[in-house]
């Protein structure tokens, strides 16, 4: 019976021991290669997967994305100028058993690719475009490192440049240019904006002569058809005065006539000038007028004492 006691307790020993060996339980982000006696037998998981104890051996294979830092790397660019450079690598295992087989320590393998692969873009590359052209330096080096991984079974998805530094004297130089670029940008954009407001000055100087011309030329046009009509308006006031004395001229008798005739000679006399000019006509007229008031008066006062012609 004790026999049979410690029988059992030994086979719970060993179910407790290597039941944990036995079983494992792998993440659907991970992968499981088991060695077999030292060959490789396959992949496991995910899920729950046997193993056999002492004689099968895991390893964990992790298919997420990882990234690890390069350090800062001084390299020569293509003008032979050193240049300062640390980036991130990004990358994940596409193929799990090669990146177990094919590879012992992938980051140690990768950096020292890196390292390699950058002075070799580097080296191609001037100095000014090294600072203006990250994005293509990144893509080339995701290529040719691209090109190193795919036999381990990993995939690089993305190198990026973190930062640049060149030399001091290069910094300082790259200062004085960026500050002349600024100040040829700024004389440029006055320049620009006083020939704008010349333009708009002068298209506005334009703009008010047309405006003043056409304003003096409809004031020239009011103002010829108002003496226009003036004009007209005094013709026709002379037209209508001449008719209505031509009118009065043909209703007044001789009689008014004469009356208006003596007052002209009245007014005549009132002057100081000793002098007198009468049209021919006038004299004509005056012995009409002289024969009318004869008449008029003698008329008036009775019969006339009829003048003796003495012979």
């Amino acid at each position: 019976m004790v026999a049979v006691l410690v029988l059992l307790a030994v086979l719970v020993f060993l179910v407790l021991i290597i039941l944990p060996l036995a079983l494992r339980v792998v993440p659907e982000y991970q992968r499981l290669a088991v060695f077999r006696l030292g060959r490789m037998i396959g992949l496991k998981g995910p899920g729950l997967v046997l193993l056999i104890p002492v004689v099968d051996r895991p390893t964990k294979i992790d298919l997420r994305e990882f990234y690890f830092e390069i350090p800062r790397q001084t390299s020569f660019t293509k003008d032979n100028a050193p240049i300062s450079i640390d980036f991130i690598i990004f990358y994940k295992v596409v193929d799990p058993a090669l990146s177990v087989l094919e590879v012992g320590n992938f980051a140690g393998a990768a950096q020292n690719i890196a390292a390699t692969t950058l002075r070799s873009v580097v080296g191609d590359i001037p100095l000014d475009d090294v600072l203006a052209k990250r994005d293509e330096i990144n893509q080339v080096l995701r290529a040719k490192l691209d090109e190193v991984t795919e036999r381990w079974g990993v995939k690089v998805t993305s190198v990026e440049i973190r930062e640049i530094l060149p030399p001091p004297p290069v910094q300082e130089a790259m200062t004085r240019q960026m500050s002349a670029e600024r100040t040829r940008r700024a004389v440029v954009t006055e320049s620009e904006g006083n020939r704008q407001a010349a333009i708009l000055q002068a298209e506005g100087e334009k703009q008010a002569a047309i405006l003043s011309a056409e304003g003096n030329k409809e004031a020239a046009i009011l103002n010829a058809e108002g003496d226009r009509q003036a004009a007209v308006l005094r013709a026709e006031g002379y037209a209508t005065a001449l008719t209505n004395i031509n009118t009065a001229a043909a209703t007044v008798d001789v009689k008014t006539m004469g009356l208006q005739y003596l007052d002209a000679l009245k007014e005549i006399g009132s002057y100081p000038s000793t002098k007198f000019i009468f049209p021919m006509e006038l004299t004509g007229l005056l012995g009409n007028v002289s024969a009318a008031t004869t008449q008029a008066f003698g008329d008036a006062g009775g019969t006339a004492t009829p003048r003796t012609r003495h012979t």
